[in-house]
């Protein structure tokens, strides 16, 4: 192609918009506009999220994980029932308490959407959903606590194994007291 022709055509496509750098484009398309549609349907269906990654990576299992492991812990048929029970409470609690907490942030997107936002109503709606997501949290952690109390020390040390997590493979888990 000439010189000139291509002189000609950027000329008329008229000066280029600068790429953007910005880690938030294309999130003002979301329905709620701090939750990834992901995310929102990891709280409406109660999966962890990572809420209980300080009892999950310091020895205390989650029961959903457990369960899925029954086989490998060899778990007991009392533990296995046990294990369910508490995989079920904690799951239909947290799928309500995700919902909670999806229109919490609804909400508050809704406020700044209609500029109807005010300092008042700011620190409410955050307080509303600071409370619903430390409960969620603590509904997560309630249950890795009752999870371990049904295990023997082996059991947590084989979980730990399973998923990965012994200290920088020297294929020892630590565990710190408390349990079976």
């Amino acid at each position: 192609m000439k010189p000139a022709l291509i002189a000609m055509l950027l000329a008329a496509a008229g000066p280029a918009l600068p790429a953007s750098d910005s880690p938030y484009e294309g999130q003002q398309l979301r329905q709620i506009k701090s939750l990834s549609d992901a995310e929102i349907d990891g709280l409406l269906r109660g999966e962890g999220m990572g809420f209980a990654r300080a009892a999950e990576l310091n020895h205390y299992p989650g029961p959903a994980h457990v369960l899925e492991l029954a086989a490998e812990l060899q778990l007991s048929e009392q533990q296995l029932a046990q294990t369910r029970a508490i995989h079920e409470r904690m799951n239909a609690t947290a799928r309500r308490l995700g919902a909670q907490l999806v229109d919490g942030e609804k909400a508050l997107d809704e406020l700044f959407a209609q500029a109807t936002i005010t300092p008042q109503s700011l620190t409410r709606q955050l307080s509303i959903i600071g409370d619903i997501r430390a409960r969620l949290r603590g509904v997560h952690l309630q249950a890795h606590l009752e999870q371990r109390a049904l295990l023997t020390q082996h059991q947590v040390h084989r979980y730990d194994a399973l998923r990965g997590y012994l200290d920088g493979g020297s294929g020892h888990a630590h565990t710190h007291g408390g349990h079976n």
